[in-house]
């Protein structure tokens, strides 16, 4: 299309009539004018266009061959959305003329464009589905008889609308009819797995497809088989193969045979790669499993590719390869139990899954050298999964055959995990290390589902093999071999339940003597212990023999990852039996948190550590112990606190901050509480994290008057107290009054949403109790007053303060609904700044708005104030609910939504009905869409729902 005179002004569209010569100005200020307010206007205005019932005459002048193919293209596009979406507009009568239309408009364009030429077979397809089978009964044969490349020629111009030519024209003619057959046929499929259908419709026109199988499958064997046809056919004969066996079709007699075809186009490299994709698409369809005689009868053309596999293996050939494993895991993984139960032909499936095996220890390292063997790893889960399955007569059988082949396929799987030699690994781009521990974890996850087929034999065999490597000093033992026995050591264990193995006290007696030589086989060494915390726990003598090499990873930062993971999960797992290692673990990490060898999150993880590990010791110690650990950083955080703000000093306070929150989550001693019989009462010692916050307070209120504007910090003080509360519960009592007066301060001074959350936290354990019932009523009525200024200055820009607030008072109405009582409490503001809450797009708020609705509700009868507000402003509620669900701007909450209408349906259905009455005569509202019948249905249901 040619670019517009840049001093022409753009055509105003608003005004102009549905003509061919406006259609084609608005396409070329779509296409050329450079102002995007006038690209977006033609847009609008031929889409406005193709909806239009002119669309039906304007759109075949826009296909004359004098036309450009821009719009040539619009025109063809028209079509389509005209037949698909408005048929009903067309008079019956011109059915089959619009169908003769298409069919010679499509021999006309046979040559090209294709973009052309495909959406116009799409509308032919999309009126085929609309008038089979009654309209058309014979839709697809008679597209095959119109187009089949042998009667172009001879027929061309009465059935394909071309007329006769010369040899060579002719030979055009035919060759382009072809494609433009196969390309009919292969969007017909397309269009009806695409378009929106009623179930009862779709299921008739499936069948009538099914039915028009005859007509398509003869028509592909003889493209395949013709020994000179243009490859580009073959390709295109098998695409539309591919698109058929969508629709289930049978995989017996000619079908059987046209796949055959497809395994011998795999000999020709140009079509492979589609060969592949469709041989995979048509035996990876669960309703092959029909066909078993087909689906044994493809075993022999699968193994007789097992040669050309090898060879390509051997030479490198990564596509080749890759491609006949897809086959094989295809007909092994998606017929895995239908060809177990063919019995006679035991050794050819047996064949077949050793075919697979080759494929996962394929030569090479993933994924640098070979991407192939990681499409296999499913398969061996759905192998063993079925065996299983099986009558525990027939397991016998089958593990009698098949344990040799997953012991054969854990020695592949341990090979394949091996890491390259350290000067390969460094060339590895990071995205190449990135996928290569991907496929470590796959290949765990596939060990872990070996162990389901081998037992405890599986870890006995590692173990012997380890032993031996460990044991021979005489033989020098790279170092991958050690870590890859491990590897698989630890993937069992990290799922499976290995406290009853007798081969772990000699894997913890092994682990010693490993001779670290780098970061991988450490690493592993580190996970391997961290998985085998829980039986460490149940044999706390063995701790002496690996916790010592623990505590030396963690002092590297190269191995900060698993070393404090580990120590976490033995921390967590073992803490009552770590009293004789205390000191050395406190010391250990103390030194490596102090000389920040760990990044942030790795110290968080070891701080939680430090909180398990601190909540064994006895009540006396822990205070000393918890000094010692914090005053560093307490010191670090004082003297930041008297810093000018910077983005360093920030980032060390967040961190410092973060760190307290970790331990406080898991400084639990609340257990030795239920424990201790005769020893002071809980309640008459304080709990040593009070202790700890209450000497830090001041220091962090001196924070807050410096950074009380940054949310981040903020946050973060919030969090050091909501973990603490969380873990406390009750224990946290004395400072509920201070904690409640600096929370009040902060919110009113800069109003954030973790203050709320934390107010939340407080509300929940201590709204119910009598002693703290004055503090938390102030400070939910201070932090109400503030977001109600919030609401009065417009809330749109506050999403996270309003949903933390609905929450708050969600939380506050179910714990403690006596609060609602007070003159203080403003109901009914609270009622309106629902409302508005639930008209917020954002999710979380809205969803936190059905909540506080749901509560507010229940208590109508019982609180004087909520009952009032619910009579005289209810109907505003109901109506707001009604207008979102009809506009549907919120459909992913019409469940909730609903919870509210069931809620006031409960409380006060008298009421409710009369809103609903109300609100649903009023036409046109909550939709123009619902009828009032609709409307009236809707209502009764509802009111019926008690």
């Amino acid at each position: 299309m040619e670019p517009p005179d840049s001093s022409v002004q753009s055509p105003d569209l608003v005004s102009l009539e549905l003509t061919v010569e406006n259609v084609e100005k608005a396409l070329q200020q779509l296409y050329y004018d450079p102002d995007m307010e006038h690209k977006n206007v033609a847009q609008k205005w031929l889409t406005q266009a193709q909806t239009s019932r002119q669309a039906w005459q304007f759109c075949w002048p826009l296909l004359s061959p004098d036309k450009l193919p821009e719009i040539q293209f619009f025109g063809a596009s028209t079509l389509h959305t005209k037949i698909s979406c408005h048929w009903a507009d067309l008079p019956t009568d011109q059915h089959q003329t619009l169908r003769m239309q298409l069919l010679s408009h499509i021999s006309h364009f046979s040559s090209g464009p294709k973009m052309v030429l495909t959406r116009l077979c799409v509308a032919l397809a999309s009126l085929a589905l609309h008038t089979m089978p009654q309209g058309w009964p014979r839709a697809v044969a008679d597209m095959v008889r119109v187009y089949q490349p042998e009667k172009v020629g001879d027929q061309g111009g009465s059935q394909g609308g071309v007329g006769g030519g010369g040899g060579a024209e002719e030979e055009v003619n035919a060759h382009a009819h072809c494609l433009a057959l196969l390309e009919l046929l292969t969007v017909l499929p397309e269009e009806f797995q695409s378009c929106r259908l009623p179930q009862a419709r779709r299921a008739q026109l499936r069948e009538a497809l099914a039915g028009e199988w005859t007509a398509v499958c003869p028509l592909l064997r003889q493209l395949l088989q013709r020994q000179e046809g243009n490859s580009q056919v073959k390709e295109r004969a098998l695409r539309c193969l591919s698109s058929w066996v969508g629709l289930d079709v049978p995989l017996h007699g000619e079908s059987e045979g046209l796949l055959q075809d497809c395994f011998a186009a795999l000999s020709d490299p140009e079509l492979f790669d589609t060969a592949v994709e469709t041989i995979v698409s048509s035996i990876s369809q669960p309703d092959c499993q029909r066909y078993t005689d087909a689906l044994v009868n493809l075993m022999p053309l699968v193994l007789g590719l097992h040669d050309q596999l090898k060879a390509a293996a051997r030479d490198g050939d990564m596509e080749t390869s890759h491609g006949i494993c897809r086959i094989a895991v295809a007909l092994g993984e998606t017929h895995s139990r239908t060809l177990l139960e063919q019995v006679e032909h035991w050794q050819g499936y047996l064949a077949l899954v050793n075919m697979i095996l080759f494929c996962t220890g394929i030569p090479g390292h993933y994924p640098v050298n070979e991407t192939t063997s990681s499409l296999t790893l499913t398969f061996w889960y759905t192998l063993q999964d079925d065996i299983l399955s099986f009558e525990e007569d027939k397991q016998v059988v089958y593990l009698q055959v098949y344990r040799p082949v997953y012991f054969q396929l854990v020695d592949v799987l341990l090979h394949k995990a091996h890491f390259p030699s350290e000067q390969d690994y460094t060339s590895w781009s990071s995205d190449d290390k990135e996928q290569f521990r991907i496929y470590r974890v796959d290949i765990s996850d596939t060990l872990m589902y070996v162990y389901e087929i081998l037992g405890a034999e599986l870890l006995s065999n590692l173990y012997d093999r380890l032993g031996r490597l460990l044991m021979d000093t005489e033989r020098p033992t790279a170092w991958q071999d050690t870590e890859a026995l491990l590897f698989g050591f630890q993937a069992i264990a990290e799922t499976i339940d290995v406290n009853y193995s007798d081969v772990i006290p000699g894997l913890i007696g092994l682990i010693p003597r490993i001779s670290i030589s780098n970061i991988q086989l450490a690493d592993t060494v580190m996970y391997t212990i961290g998985s085998l915390a829980e039986w460490l726990a149940d044999h706390p003598m063995m701790l002496g023999n690996v916790l010592p090499m623990v505590l030396q990873g963690l002092v590297k930062a190269e191995l900060s990852v698993s070393s404090v993971s580990t120590l976490k999960r033995i921390c967590r797992e073992c803490r009552h039996d770590l009293a004789p290692y205390i000191h050395d673990i406190m010391t250990v990490s103390q030194d490596v948190l102090v000389k920040d060898i760990h990044k942030s999150s790795q110290c968080m993880w070891l701080m939680q550590g430090l909180g398990f590990l601190l909540s064994a010791l006895p009540m006396e110690e822990i205070l000393g112990s918890l000094t010692t650990l914090l005053t560093p950083h307490i010191q670090r955080l004082d003297t930041l606190a008297h810093q000018e703000p910077s983005p360093t000093a920030k980032l060390s306070i967040i961190h410092i901050l973060g760190m307290l929150s970790s331990l406080f989550t898991t400084l639990d001693i609340s257990r030795q509480d239920e424990g201790s019989e005769g020893t002071t009462p809980a309640q008459a010692r304080p709990n040593p994290v009070v202790v700890v916050l209450q000497q830090v307070f001041t220091l962090i209120q001196t924070i807050l008057s410096k950074w009380l504007s940054d949310s981040e910090v903020v946050e973060a003080v919030c969090g050091v107290f909501e973990r603490s509360v969380k873990t406390l519960l009750n224990d946290f009592a004395p400072m509920v009054q201070q904690l409640s007066e600096m929370l009040g301060q902060i919110y009113s001074a800069f109003p954030q949403a973790s203050a709320l959350d934390l107010t939340r936290q407080m509300v929940h354990i201590f709204a119910g109790e009598k002693d703290h019932f004055s503090p938390i009523q102030a400070l939910i009525e201070l932090v109400t007053s503030t977001t109600l200024s919030i609401f009065q200055q417009g809330p749109r820009e506050h999403p996270d303060i309003v949903e933390s607030f609905m929450q708050l008072h969600a939380q506050a109405l179910k714990r403690k609904p006596d609060l609602y009582l007070s003159d203080h409490q403003d109901v009914k503001a609270l009622f309106y700044c629902g409302v508005l809450s639930l008209k917020f797009p954002e999710t979380p708020t809205a969803k936190s708005a059905c909540m506080f609705f749901m509560e507010l509700v229940c208590h109508c009868g019982d609180i004087p104030p909520i009952g009032q507000v619910l009579q005289r402003d209810g109907k505003l509620l109901v109506h707001t609910i009604l207008e979102i669900v009809g506009s549907q701007s919120l459909c992913c909450l019409t469940e909730h939504f609903s919870e509210v209408l069931f809620c006031l349906n409960r409380h006060c259905p008298v009421l409710l009905a009369q809103w609903l009455k109300e609100g649903l005569r009023v036409p046109g509202f909550p939709s123009a869409q619902v009828s009032m019948e609709q409307k009236d249905t809707f209502s009764q249901q509802l009111l019926r729902s008690q």
